[in-house]
């Protein structure tokens, strides 16, 4: 393993090249901060991809792992536990739903809400109305169906074809999707917040199109919050904040303390019309992982804590504005919540080249920072932040970023 001597980075690790040939070494993390296998420690304003909602180094979080992994680590889904039941329940209390369906990773989340919103429709009203309903800018996922509702050629032209019947319109065209939606789609995914498309946001009026369109026409409404939900824009859902009415919502990320786990939840209308073995998961849903994702919920679900991430929210985007004043190549702050993001302006051509470099000359100074599209800096700190850290963070960035005042072109 070699390291290339700026920070800990590996440049020969055996993963595939479809990761970057340069990936920082991680060795451990307290509270909001990691470091690497220098000593090096960086505040982490990405959370693992929006993951470590509660941070780094969670001695709570652990010693419930340890105490159920020395009862009983993994039984599978032809049985149960009581971790999981209790979650299932404490999840269906979110709105209209009757049960929930445990996977393991965000995408495996939004593949089964596919398949069921197909199942309903297939069983509800007949055959020939299977298509979906995606957006430009969405991300859902990388297995063949959530990618299928992905539309980034990137992504999706090496493994075509993919899945038929799915179509694209724009984010938050009402009158496009009055004109598209009809009796032939199955379901409608979308998300609140576009993670991957520059952190679009819904507006409102977007969100009561789609309550009254999927109504009318009895499709089903996927509101993925796989980076939203738990508390990411201070809610329990981003669904309550923008007013969505979903049938089905899909979670993962935050909810079992950056373990491996994710729900899908369905109403009763859906779970009525299914039948034994037409889907499953071997791990999700484990003993494990749902004993950590009740004491995560715990924690998110206070109204206590919701509350200062709302607070520490607006101190966020306070100081991202202050960025975008001073640098003449930032645009305005994007996003909402705790889920914000910086515009950079560049010429198109170089835009993938000057991300990757602002990227690096932030980690360089000791902040972690990811990107949203083509050409967005995405800020997903912690929800366990203080406030004084928001500031020293953004003080770290705006200190990478000054560097390159007038050279971009």
């Amino acid at each position: 393993m070699k390291t290339n001597g700026r920070a800990s980075v590996v440049t020969d690790a055996p993963f595939p090249k479809n990761y970057s040939q340069e990936l920082l070494l991680v060795s451990r993390g307290k509270g909001v901060y990691v470091e690497d296998s220098s000593g090096e420690r960086y505040l982490d304003f990405g959370s693992g991809i929006a993951v470590n909602a509660l941070g780094y180094g969670r001695e709570d979080l652990a010693e419930v792992a340890f105490n159920q992994m020395k009862k009983l680590i993994h039984i599978s889904n032809l049985y149960t536990t009581a971790p999981a039941v209790e979650l299932a329940e404490r999840l269906i209390s979110f709105g209209s739903f009757s049960a929930v369906h445990f996977g393991n990773s965000g995408s495996e989340a939004n593949e089964a809400a596919i398949k069921y919103a197909r199942l309903y429709s297939l069983r509800k009203r007949g055959e020939g109305c299977h298509r979906i309903l995606c957006f430009e800018g969405a991300f859902h996922g990388r297995t063949m169906g959530a990618l299928s509702c992905t539309p980034n050629p990137a992504y999706q032209k090496p493994f075509a074809p993919l899945l038929p019947g799915v179509e694209t319109i724009e984010y938050n065209n009402v009158e496009k999707l009055e004109e598209t939606l009809n009796g032939s789609f199955s379901c409608v995914i979308a998300e609140v917040i576009q993670g991957e498309g520059g952190l679009e946001v819904m507006t409102k009026e977007f969100a009561e199109a789609l309550n009254r369109e999927c109504k009318k026409h009895d499709v089903i409404l996927i509101v993925d919050e796989i980076q939203t939900g738990l508390g990411r824009i201070g809610y329990r859902l981003a669904s309550d904040w923008v007013g969505l009415e979903p049938d089905i919502v899909t979670l993962s990320k935050p909810l079992a303390g950056g373990l491996p786990l994710s729900a899908t939840l369905i109403p009763a209308k859906v779970n009525n019309l299914l039948q034994v073995g037409e889907h499953g998961s071997t791990f999700g849903g484990g003993p494990v992982t749902t004993s950590v994702a009740n004491r995560v919920l715990d924690i998110i679900l206070d109204p206590v804590f919701l509350d200062q991430v709302r607070s520490k929210a607006s101190v966020l985007h306070d100081e991202l504005t202050r960025i975008s004043e001073e640098l003449d190549f930032i645009g305005a702050a994007k996003g909402a919540g705790m889920l914000k993001g910086l515009e950079v302006k560049a010429p198109k051509e170089k835009e993938s080249e000057v991300i990757k470099k602002l990227i690096e000359a932030a980690r360089d100074e000791g902040i972690l920072i990811i990107k949203s599209g083509r050409n967005v800096l995405r800020i997903a700190p912690p929800l366990i932040i203080t406030e004084e850290e928001i500031r020293e963070g953004v003080d770290i960035l705006r200190r990478a970023l000054s560097g390159f005042q007038g050279n971009i072109s």
